[in-house]
C-alpha cells in the first residue's frame, strides 16, 4: 500500500480557537466576494468553488434521510462494506467513544450506512440531520470531509468554518476512501466526526491507517477465495485439454494452461456466457464455473476492435467501451487509468514516459510510477494500446465523452488532464 497524501486541517502549532476565527473570517469573505484575509487550503478552496457553481445554500440544512429502514438494510448488503466493518470498528470505535467522536461509514454515492460512537455526539449529529440513510455528498450538504473525499478521492480533514454550510462550523471531521482491492472500485468513505473543540492533527492519519488495514483484510479474504477457486480450476483445465484460463468474477486468474500468464484479465461489465473479445486474448468463448469463468480462445482469428469510447462523464466510475466485430463490451476504470487514457486519446501520436509524467503530475521525473501504471493498463488492454511511445493503436478509432464542466463533476485526479 503506497503512501497517501495526508494534510491535516490544523497547522502544526496553531491554536485551534484562533485558527477557527481566521477560518470564519475567510469563509465570510469568500461568500461576500470580498478580499480574503488569507487563502483556504487548496482542497477547501476548490470545494467552495464547486459549492458556488452548484448553488449550495451556506445556511441550508440536510434533507430528510433518502432511504427507508428496508432500503438502508438492502444498501448495506449491496455496498461491499460489511466485510470491512469488524476491522473498522475494532480500530476506531473505542477511540471515537473516548474522544467524543462518531464513526461514520458511507457508500460510494455518499449515503450514510452506519453511524456509531459517542451518544452525546450522535444527538448533536441528529440535530444536523447527519443520520443513517441521509445523502452526505457535497452537492447535498456542502464542503465536508466525507463529500469532499468522495470528489478528491483521497483522505481529507475539514475543520470548523472550512465547512461550507454554517451549521457545520461547530464540527471537525476526518475521512478516507476505502477501495475494493479486487478491482480498485471505490466502496465508500470511513469518517470520524466530532465537535470542533476535539480537533487533532493525528485524527486523519488514524482514520487513513485503519481504512488501509481494512483494505488489507479484504485483500486477504480475496486471496483466500482465489486459492479456493484455484483448487477447483486445475482439474477443470486438465479436462479441457487446450489453452484456457479460469478467472474469478473480477478477472483475477486462478489457473491457466497453454496461454501467456497474466495476473488479471479485463472482463466487460455484465459478462455473459458466449463469445467475447478480450484485450488479453482476442476472440474468446467464456463459460461460467463456480466462483468465476472458464475462458478459452476461439478457433477463428481474433478480430481487432474498431472503436474505443472513453467515457469520463461520471465522477465515480469512468468507463472504457470497446466495439468490434466480436461485439461491444464496457470496462470500468480507476480515475488514474481514465486520466492516463484521456491523455493518450488527446495525443494520438503517443507520449513518452517523461511526457506522461509531466502531463499527469506536472513533473517529468516520475517515470517509474508512469511505467508501472502503463504496464498494468497494457496487461488489461494490450490489444488496443502500444508502447515506445505509449499510444492507442493506429487502427483504432478513439472517442472521448466528457462532461461540459469537468471541474464541477470530475474526480480531482482527472480534472487537470481534461482542463489541459
Amino acid at each position: 500500500m503506497g503512501q497517501r497524501d495526508l494534510e491535516a486541517a490544523l497547522p502544526a502549532g496553531a491554536d485551534p480557537r484562533r485558527h477557527a476565527r481566521v477560518l470564519s473570517q475567510v469563509h465570510e469573505a469568500a461568500l461576500a466576494g470580498t478580499a480574503l484575509p488569507s487563502r483556504p487550503r487548496a482542497v477547501i478552496g476548490a470545494s467552495w468553488q464547486r459549492m458556488r457553481r452548484l448553488g449550495v445554500d451556506p445556511d441550508g440544512r440536510a434533507s430528510a434521510p433518502v432511504l427507508t429502514a428496508g432500503q438502508l438494510e438492502a444498501r448495506r448488503r449491496a455496498s461491499g462494506l460489511a466485510d470491512a466493518l469488524p476491522t473498522l470498528r475494532g480500530g476506531l470505535l473505542t477511540l471515537a467513544e473516548q474522544a467524543a467522536h462518531i464513526m461514520v461509514i458511507v457508500d460510494a454515492v455518499g449515503t450514510v450506512l452506519w453511524r456509531d460512537g459517542s451518544a452525546a455526539v450522535r444527538r448533536h449529529a441528529d440535530a444536523l440531520g447527519f443520520v443513517e440513510g441521509v445523502d452526505w455528498q457535497e452537492e447535498s450538504v456542502g464542503t465536508n470531509a466525507i463529500g469532499t473525499a468522495l470528489v478528491a478521492r483521497r483522505p481529507v480533514q475539514v475543520y470548523s468554518a472550512e465547512h461550507y454550510v454554517r451549521a457545520q462550523h461547530s464540527w471537525t471531521c476526518a475521512a478516507a476512501p476505502l477501495h475494493d482491492p479486487r478491482d480498485g472500485k471505490l466502496l465508500g468513505i470511513v469518517d470520524l466526526s466530532g465537535p470542533a473543540s476535539t480537533v487533532h492533527a493525528t485524527t486523519l492519519a488514524l482514520v487513513d491507517a485503519v481504512t488501509r488495514l481494512a483494505q488489507a483484510q479484504l485483500r486477504t479474504t480475496h486471496l483466500t477465495e482465489l486459492e479456493r477457486l484455484r483448487g477447483f480450476a486445475v482439474p477443470v483445465l486438465g479436462k479441457v485439454g487446450g489453452p484456457a484460463v479460469v478467472a474469478d468474477e473480477h478477472g483475477w486468474v486462478a489457473a491457466a494452461a497453454g496461454l501467456a500468464p497474466v495476473d488479471r484479465i479485463a472482463l466487460p461489465a455484465g459478462l455473459k456466457p458466449g463469445r467475447v473479445w478480450l484485450p488479453a486474448y482476442g476472440n474468446c468463448v467464456v463459460e461460467p464455473v463456480p466462483g468465476g469463468w472458464l475462458i478459452r480462445p476461439a478457433d477463428d482469428e481474433a478480430a481487432p476492435p474498431t472503436r474505443v469510447v472513453l467515457d469520463v462523464r461520471s465522477p465515480r466510475e469512468p468507463e472504457l467501451t470497446v466495439a468490434g466485430a466480436a461485439g461491444t463490451w464496457t470496462h470500468r476504470l480507476s480515475p488514474r487509468h481514465a486520466e492516463m487514457l484521456y491523455v493518450l486519446a488527446s495525443h494520438r501520436d503517443g507520449r513518452s514516459a517523461s511526457e506522461l509524467s509531466a502531463d499527469l503530475f506536472g513533473d517529468a521525473g516520475r517515470t517509474v510510477t508512469v511505467r508501472a501504471e502503463m504496464s498494468r493498463l497494457r496487461r488489461h488492454f494490450g490489444g488496443i494500446l502500444g508502447a515506445k511511445p505509449y499510444r492507442f493503436a493506429d487502427d483504432v478509432e478513439v472517442l472521448v465523452q466528457r462532461p461540459p464542466s469537468p471541474e464541477a463533476v470530475l474526480p480531482h485526479s482527472l480534472a487537470p488532464a481534461i482542463r489541459g
